[in-house]
């Protein structure tokens, strides 16, 4: 009996990048509830200026207003989460497509740091989309789409 031919290396591969594409935008929304559980958490505590006067020491610096400043970074690394996650996504969706490699190589170098996973995802992903096989790839399924088409 004869062996079924094994799966092309290059689409095994771009097969399990599209899933880790998939599974690392994913866990962008934990990070965000992460982050929005932080938020309420620090904002109970140091948004509460009766328990601040009651102190017998107080710190140094007024706590309330400490905080309303440091709103804008738990902005800001909200926005990070759902731009990255957001992106992340997309490039996964290329991936499976075939299309916007260069788009995909962009992303795959800013998930590198987001270390460790992203990091991880980021250098497998730039490997393969390096490879000349890989951009055939692209060329052939680009040449197919045209040739619908027209």
């Amino acid at each position: 009996m004869i062996p079924p031919p094994l799966p092309n290396k290059d689409r095994e591969h771009l097969r399990i990048l599209v899933i880790c594409h998939y599974v690392l935008a994913g866990l962008t929304l934990p990070g965000i509830g992460f982050l929005a559980l932080h938020y309420s958490i620090m904002n109970h505590v140091m948004g509460n200026s009766k328990m601040w006067e009651k102190m017998k020491d107080p710190p140094p610096f007024d706590p309330v207003e400490f905080f309303g400043y440091f709103k804008w970074f738990y902005l800001a690394m909200g926005l990070m989460l759902l731009t990255s996650g957001v992106l992340t996504l997309m490039a996964g969706r290329s991936l499976q497509k075939r299309k916007r490699r260069v788009f995909t190589i962009v992303i795959a170098a800013l998930n590198c740091l987001h270390f460790p996973l992203g990091t991880l995802l980021g250098i497998f992903t730039l490997i393969v989309l390096s490879r000349e096989s890989v951009e055939r790839l692209y060329l052939e399924e680009e040449s197919r789409r045209e040739g619908q088409v027209a």
